[in-house]
């Protein structure tokens, strides 16, 4: 693309996944970038995908634990719904079965500035109407709408090795004990039995599971790295464990990083003229 259209060097900006994809194009084909800049999306490094999911989770608890003790009332709300889930045949407007495991997936809200009150605004109303199972729908993991997100998930933590559904396996024992605990940025192998849309993938996406991954990532290339970066770490990201984003930081000769607690996840989104212009200006030593 970038020679289709006559460019000798270009930069380049990864949101989130965006920022894995940035760190392997400065691994691969430096040459190609005049400065990149990386938003909540610093992966970590030689690190397999059970370390990753299991520094996750800790931060899924925590929101989890975080959002009750703002809305205590929901946490009674959550566990009869869970209740009657287990128990009856609760069915979302596009024909899938509303099961536990899709209801706490909805803590992958918490990861955005205003994910807390848009959970607690579905939470309150009646689970009987219409309003209620649409939200719910709406609000839940895009896999419908995105399938590749749900079979490639896990691969990009995949420095090397398989990931033998790492999420599923290493979930903690907390969930069991407390079923009104949410999860956050998880795909788990029953997604592709509840969600309709992925069943025709679900043959796929366990090849991909047990696929042996090449490194991503080159700790050698990215120690001599000579392309202008800098990157906006969020301290109490749900998605992207800052102490891995941290170490890669590190890791990459030249990285200029900005750890931030003033955001969520959705920083760029949500104040990017802000964001952007203090990337462009510490990539430029300005």
């Amino acid at each position: 693309m970038r020679r289709a259209l006559g460019v000798e060097r270009w930069s380049v900006l990864g949101q989130s996944f965006g920022g894995f994809c940035v760190l392997h194009y400065l691994s691969s084909s430096p040459e190609g970038l005049r400065e990149a800049f990386v938003t909540g999306g610093l992966p970590p490094i030689g690190r397999h995908a059970d370390e990753v999911y299991a520094a996750t989770y800790a931060r899924a608890l925590d929101r989890s634990r975080r959002y009750y003790a703002r809305y205590p009332e929901d946490r009674g709300r959550v566990v009869r719904l869970h209740e009657r889930l287990a128990a009856e045949d609760v069915r979302l407007p596009d024909g899938d079965r509303l099961t536990t495991g899709r209801l706490r997936q909805l803590g992958n809200l918490l990861g955005m500035s205003d994910g807390a009150e848009r959970l607690h605004y579905l939470l309150e109303l009646p689970p009987d109407c219409p309003a209620f199972l649409h939200d719910v729908q709406g609000a839940g993991m895009p896999f419908p709408r995105g399938p590749l997100y749900a079979i490639l998930h896990e691969a990009s933590y995949a420095d090397g090795g398989a990931t033998r559904w790492s999420a599923h396996r290493v979930m903690p024992p907390d969930y069991a004990e407390s079923p009104e605990l949410f999860t956050g940025e998880h795909v788990y192998p029953w997604a592709f039995d509840d969600y309709a849309a992925l069943r025709p993938l679900r043959e796929a996406a366990d090849l991909l599971a047990e696929h042996e991954w090449p490194r991503l990532y080159d700790p050698e290339r990215l120690r001599g790295n000579e392309v202008p970066v800098a990157a906006v770490i969020y301290a109490e990201d749900l998605y992207v464990e800052r102490t891995f984003s941290e170490q890669t930081a590190a890791q990459v000769r030249g990285l200029r990083p900005w750890v931030t607690n003033e955001y969520e996840h959705n920083g760029l989104r949500a104040d990017g003229e802000r964001v952007l212009d203090r990337l462009i200006a510490m990539a430029r030593g300005r």
